[in-house]
């Protein structure tokens, strides 16, 4: 059977890049491995509660009166009318181990004056530091539709980058673009609690502030600002089931259960998939919601694999994983202490020196990020109860090395230090855990088939993302769509998925 374009995998980019493809009237093909779409766009049961895997805050999404370009999105697709969207009501609430706290609300002028009353001799750095985000977001946004419709190469745009005329065309975007958020914050900010308050986004990346790139930040920073952070009732898996039925209604087909052996290669070029049960597809475009690695190391046979994948991504480092716990309380939210739908938890104000702890097993110091939508909307979870999840980014090795019979040990162990630190904030929380379940870099492993179970793709530092991912298509025809290639996220990778599938479109007329 043949096919305009086969995606292998059901990830928020691959689904994003399908919607498109069958909404413009393309033949699409959807092939996951797992039984539900979503890869971290999905959700689970343990008895009367319902856990959400992985979003935190969708972006992009703006009001129904002035739409984000995410819910625009959506709009096309068919799909934002469908789905009982719930606004957060504050960014984020930042907790140092010094029992300073700060929450920041999602209006510019609200959270300039929240962090101007508690840091008043900073008030001037505050004010210019926000106009640095705004210019810079403006300047970033020109430049990405200018080289939207630029038809130079890579190498091209890498050389304007550089030039002379590039900073004096983008003076902020010049300035700031390479630098790290730390960086940044050390040259506006001398105190560091305020630093805490306003890089908070690093922990969205997996990254430490020091190696953490503010262009992310500043993006991430004017984004929830102005479009205003947002969850669902039902979880992200509402959004994945959502555009599976967009897919279909468009005559696209989505096969669950199903994943890819191996890409057909010719001439150079990707023409089709086997899938594991040896069905043969065929197709003009592959587009692979898998890691690259996996695409090109263990989908293509040896003879069609180019040396030039192998020199592009032995440069490229994997990204870190996570320990989350997935809490039911049978208690509402407020019982225990818990205002904020999004906190981030420091047990240690350094930062940089605290995401060192990432490498090893217990979540001892590691900042702890904790998030209860029932805050938002008591919907969320039954009457009287809250839905919590916290956790901490680690990386996967560690957790590869244990043997077989230290795993189960080891993971309640960390579940247990995690609950415990929750214990010294959220009094009584241990008392009301009706349901838990907990997730290691090898669940995610198992579940995602991402190497070490990243959850970022590879390191989104300075030198591995913005102006460097790896984003040159090694085999004709076949390309990526996902956080591997793309800066992380819900929100990122849905339009990403677009982009993708707007390219594939306009090379087919």
């Amino acid at each position: 059977m043949h096919f305009d374009s086969i995606i292998i995998g059901a990830g928020n980019g691959g689904l994003s890049a399908a919607t498109r493809l069958a909404t413009k009237g393309q033949k699409v093909l959807v092939l996951e491995r797992h039984n539900v779409p979503g890869g971290c766009g999905t959700s689970f049961r343990r008895g009367r509660f319902e856990f959400e895997v992985a979003l935190h805050q969708l972006s992009s999404m703006g009001s129904t009166e002035k739409p984000g370009d995410l819910r625009k999105l959506f709009s096309e697709y068919g799909i934002e009318d469908k789905i009982d969207w719930i606004e957060i009501e504050s960014l984020y609430k930042v907790v140092l181990p010094s029992g300073f706290t700060c929450a920041l609300p999602t209006n510019r002028v609200d959270a300039q004056n929240v962090l101007i009353e508690r840091f008043p001799e900073e008030k001037a750095n505050i004010l210019r530091y926000y106009e640095v985000v705004y210019s810079f977001f403006d300047e970033s946004e020109d430049f990405a539709k200018a080289q939207a419709n630029s038809t130079g190469e890579p190498s091209d745009l890498k050389k304007f980058v550089v030039s002379k005329l590039f900073s004096k065309k983008y003076p902020t975007l010049a300035k700031y673009a390479m630098r790290s958020t730390q960086d940044v914050m050390d040259e506006f900010f001398k105190t560091k609690e305020l630093q805490l308050c306003l890089n908070t986004y690093w922990c969205f990346m997996g990254m430490p502030p020091e190696r953490f790139p503010f262009s992310i930040l500043a993006k991430c920073t004017r984004i929830y600002i102005e479009d205003k952070p947002y969850y669902l009732r039902g979880g992200s898996q509402v959004i994945s089931q959502a555009l599976v039925e967009s897919i279909k209604q468009h005559d696209g087909i989505v096969k669950l259960s199903c994943g890819v052996k191996q890409i057909i290669v010719k001439n150079k070029k990707a023409v089709g998939v086997i899938d594991e049960f040896g069905n043969e597809y065929t197709c003009d475009n592959v587009i692979s919601n898998a890691s690259p690695i996996d695409t090109y190391f263990k989908l293509l046979d040896k003879k069609d694999l180019p040396q030039s994948a192998i020199d592009q991504y032995r440069q490229y480092t994997v990204g870190i994983s996570a320990l989350t716990c997935f809490i039911g309380l049978d208690c509402p939210p407020d019982e225990i202490g818990f205002t904020d739908s999004f906190n981030l938890i420091y047990e240690d104000a350094d930062c940089n020196n605290a995401f060192k702890n990432a490498y090893e097993l217990m979540p001892t110091t590691d900042p702890l990020v904790t998030t209860c939508y029932t805050v938002d909307d008591p919907k969320v979870s039954p009457e009287g109860t809250s839905v919590i999840t916290a956790g901490t980014l680690k990386y996967g090795k560690a957790w590869m090395e244990l043997a077989e019979d230290e795993y189960y040990d080891t993971k309640y162990k960390a579940c247990d230090i995690i609950i415990e630190r929750l214990e010294k904030k959220f009094k009584g929380i241990r008392s009301h855990i009706e349901e838990i379940e907990i997730a290691t870099p090898l669940t995610h492993m198992h579940y995602l088939h991402h190497p070490e179970g990243s959850i970022y793709g590879f390191e989104q530092d300075l030198n591995q993302s913005v102006f460097f991912f790896p984003r040159e298509d090694q085999i004709e025809n076949l390309t990526f769509a996902n956080g591997w290639v793309n800066v992380c996220g819900f929100g990122p990778n849905y339009l990403y998925g677009a982009t993708v599938a707007d390219g594939i479109l306009k090379g087919a007329k």
